[in-house]
């Protein structure tokens, strides 16, 4: 069955792939950029089947016009991808409040944007799938990428907790974690904070990991997105790549033996 996907940050990276793979399938698209100028070969190839809408997620009128006008041009909406985000690289420490702040505008309150636009439109369909695409950061932490990783667990949190609310209206939600993938999130979609010269050698460290061998080759991760969008009961949460399942179980296997040796504190913390 054709499907109306309406997704976000679509002019570059994950975005555009996953675009014309859902183009090439034969769903109809709804492509937002903050520019999309680079999405003009895709509707020259595609034509009718895609809707491109110059959208910046930090405006919540603007989000909520941009669903409206995806739904009266498809008549209906069936999927929906928040993928528009960024990375800013730095230590904790060294991040502007314009830095901290410009960071989770983006990744969260964009977000929160366009679900809270499209909820109304699901239930009234009685169906619906919300795909959020977090980050195994959102499961896990890398240093100096302290405000990012902060974003991603937000995005956990506010996405289970919504998965639980709309579960009986018919709309399913799921959490997208990628490793790391040779896009340009670490060059030119990323920012960067004012180094303090102390924070240097765990830099160079975080730097150093980010290994041709580590990094996943972004067009394979169409496959797995159109079999997401096609599944009856898609799952709450899908790693893309190699690395971040693993990882993921090292790391928790680690915090358990950690809360089990503070077990006894933990439980006489109760009072009761």
């Amino acid at each position: 069955m054709t499907k109306t996907i309406f997704i976000t940050g679509a002019s570059k990276g994950f975005g555009k792939i996953w675009t014309e793979a859902f183009l090439k399938r034969g769903d109809n698209v709804v492509a937002t950029a903050r520019n999309t100028d680079a999405l003009s070969d895709l509707v020259k190839q595609y034509g009718k089947q895609i809707l491109t809408l110059p959208l910046n997620v930090n405006d919540r009128e603007a989000s909520f016009t941009a669903i409206k006008k995806a739904k009266e041009h498809f008549g209906r909406l069936d999927v929906v991808i928040n993928n528009a985000g960024y990375g800013l690289f730095g230590a904790v420490e060294e991040a502007s409040e314009k830095e901290a702040r410009d960071q989770i505008e983006t990744n969260v309150f964009g977000l929160l944007w366009i679900t809270q636009a499209a909820l109304p439109i699901m239930r009234e369909q009685g169906k619906g799938h919300i795909i959020q695409i977090s980050s195994a950061l959102g499961v896990v932490t890398l240093p100096a990428l302290g405000l990012y990783n902060a974003t991603k667990w937000a995005i956990e949190g506010l996405s289970e907790s919504l998965a639980a609310e709309v579960k009986g209206f018919g709309i399913d939600v799921t959490i997208v974690e990628p490793n790391g993938y040779s896009t340009d999130f670490g060059s030119g979609s990323a920012t960067h904070t004012t180094a303090i010269p102390a924070y240097d050698p765990v830099k160079a460290a975080l730097y150093a990991g980010f290994t041709e061998d580590s990094t996943g080759l972004p067009e394979a991760t169409a496959e797995a997105m159109l079999k997401l969008t096609a599944v009856e009961n898609p799952p709450l949460r899908l790693f893309l790549g190699k690395v971040g399942l693993p990882w993921v179980k090292q790391v928790y296997a680690e915090r358990m033996a950690v809360w089990e040796s503070w077990k006894e504190v933990s439980e006489k913390a109760q009072g009761k």
